[in-house]
């Protein structure tokens, strides 16, 4: 069954000097603060769509190799995900860096770097990217 998902942005003023929200709407889990500063400099408090990015590039790459772990009848004690999606003014988003760490018994090394790159590709955030260079750093834990 498919889903969606909604997030509802508000900006008032010109971008360098104006400011806006981003609503989570479909969790209801709360309304946070933009401004160009926030994305271009100093996040002071105030999120960026690039943080919102990173946030579900982690999720979603977390639970697509776990899924593939799981199904391949190593299912992991733990997976933690960090992204660093790096945005220059004037370009756009430049790339994004996963750097995975996780515990999965009886799993090699090389196995487990497998199942990640085989994540980095196919989970739904990754191939949303598509055109963007993704950098995948993977070792168990």
């Amino acid at each position: 069954m498919a889903t969606t998902r909604n997030a509802t942005a508000h900006w008032e003023g010109s971008l360098m000097e104006g400011a806006g929200t981003v609503s989570l709407d479909s969790s209801g889990l709360g309304t946070y603060d933009v401004t160009w500063a926030s994305r271009a400099e100093d996040p002071a408090g105030r999120t960026s769509p690039e943080e919102l990015i990173a946030a579900a590039h982690s999720t979603c790459f977390s639970m697509a190799l776990s899924h593939g772990l799981a199904q391949a009848g190593n299912p992991p004690e733990s997976i933690d995900t960090s992204a660093a999606v790096t945005f220059q003014p004037g370009e756009g988003i430049t790339g994004i860096v996963l750097t995975v760490r996780a515990s999965v018994p009886g799993l090699s090394a090389e196995e487990f770097t497998t199942a990640a790159e085989n994540a980095k590709t196919n989970c739904p955030v990754s191939k949303a990217l598509t055109g963007t260079t993704i950098t995948l750093d993977a070792a168990l834990a």
